[in-house]
C-alpha cells in the first residue's frame, strides 16, 4: 500500500461566485466521504481538473456542472495553488485512495444572471448529478466557519484574497 506521504494531490479548481450584494454562494453537499456533520457540509463549488484541461475552462465547467450558472464575469484568481490535505483516516473512501488531498486553483467570480438560473437539483439541465441539496447566500467572513475544518485554511486564505470583491 502506497503511503499516505507519497499520494499525489488530485487538481482542482474552486469558485467563489459573488452577487450584486457582495454575498458568496455556498452549497450543502448531499454526500461524500469528506463531509463529517451537518454543519460543516457547506462549500463553494470546487471539482476537478480533467487531463489536458486548463483550470480556467475546468472551474466554468465544474460550476455549470454543479449549480447551472454561466452567467459570471471574472474578477480576479489566486496566482498559486492552494493545496490541503484530507485526514489519513478517510483516505481509502475519497476518490478511491488514489489521493492525498487536492491542490485547487481559485477564482472569484461575479453573478451577473437571474437567480432563476441556478438549478442546483437538475445542474447542467440535468446532465449531472446533484452534488448539492440546497443553496443561500452567505456573507464571505463566514465562509470558514462552515467548511469542513481540514479545508479551513484554504477557505481562510481565499476569503483573505477575494474580500475586496464582496465590498
Amino acid at each position: 500500500m502506497t503511503r499516505f506521504e507519497d499520494l499525489p494531490y488530485r487538481p482542482c479548481v474552486g469558485v467563489m461566485v459573488l452577487n450584486r450584494d457582495g454575498l458568496a454562494f455556498i452549497g450543502r453537499r448531499t454526500e461524500g466521504p469528506e463531509h463529517v456533520d451537518d454543519v460543516h457540509a457547506w462549500q463553494m463549488p470546487q471539482g476537478g481538473v480533467d487531463p489536458g484541461e486548463d483550470p480556467w475552462p475546468a472551474a466554468l465547467r465544474e460550476l455549470y456542472e454543479e449549480t447551472s450558472i454561466r452567467s459570471v464575469e471574472k474578477l480576479g484568481e489566486i496566482e498559486e495553488w492552494l493545496t490541503y490535505d484530507i485526514p489519513r483516516e478517510i483516505v481509502g473512501q475519497a476518490w478511491k485512495g488514489k489521493y492525498r488531498g487536492q491542490t485547487q486553483k481559485w477564482y472569484a467570480l461575479r453573478f451577473t444572471g437571474d437567480e432563476r438560473e441556478i438549478d442546483i437539483l437538475t445542474p447542467g439541465g440535468g446532465a449531472h448529478p446533484a452534488e448539492f441539496a440546497e443553496w443561500r447566500w452567505e456573507p464571505v467572513d463566514n465562509l470558514p466557519g462552515l467548511i469542513i475544518p481540514f479545508k479551513r485554511p484554504v477557505y481562510e486564505r481565499v476569503v483573505a484574497e477575494f474580500s475586496r470583491f464582496a465590498r
